[in-house]
């Protein structure tokens, strides 16, 4: 049993995007007297398959020594913004649903993930970030969404 359990999560960490998120600053929200700081950090991501859509997100990172040390688990509270910012170009066929980022949030597999879904009735791409954990999840998420229009320059 632990083998096996060993190995799919060797294949989730092998088979997930390699997508690098871009650290655009952050903003203290709490004070620490001994450590880091708690702080709301925002980063930003382009879509690995679509050309022409970035994403912003936001997410709590816990201070005090165990945060400046690295060990500590990050909170599961974040905000995400997509957008389009140029012409729209899709690399390959999309699938209804797909991982285009995620970003280990303790040492302890624990993740946020963004999943982004193709709603084709509205030509519209749907962006959902949630916090993942190997054996549960938490239902805190958020969610944008780009509708695939013409880009005028």
């Amino acid at each position: 049993m632990k083998k096996s359990l060993l190995y799919s999560t060797l294949s989730l960490v092998l088979l997930a995007p390699s997508v690098y998120a871009e650290d655009i600053g952050c903003v203290t929200t709490t004070w620490k007297l001994i450590g880091a700081n708690n702080k709301i950090c925002v980063q930003a991501f382009d879509d690995p398959k679509v050309q022409g859509v970035s994403c912003h997100i936001s997410q709590a990172k816990a201070g005090g020594i165990s945060g400046a040390l690295g060990v500590a688990e990050d909170p599961s509270q974040f905000s995400i913004a997509c957008r389009q910012i140029g012409p729209i170009a899709i690399k390959g066929t999309l699938p209804e649903q797909e991982t285009a980022f995620t970003e280990d949030t303790s040492l302890f597999f624990k993740e946020t993930k963004v999943t982004r879904m193709f709603d084709a009735k509205r030509n519209t791409l749907v962006y959902v970030a949630i916090s993942r954990k190997l054996i549960e999840g938490a239902p805190a998420n958020s969610i944008s969404t780009v509708p695939i229009m013409p880009w005028k320059e």
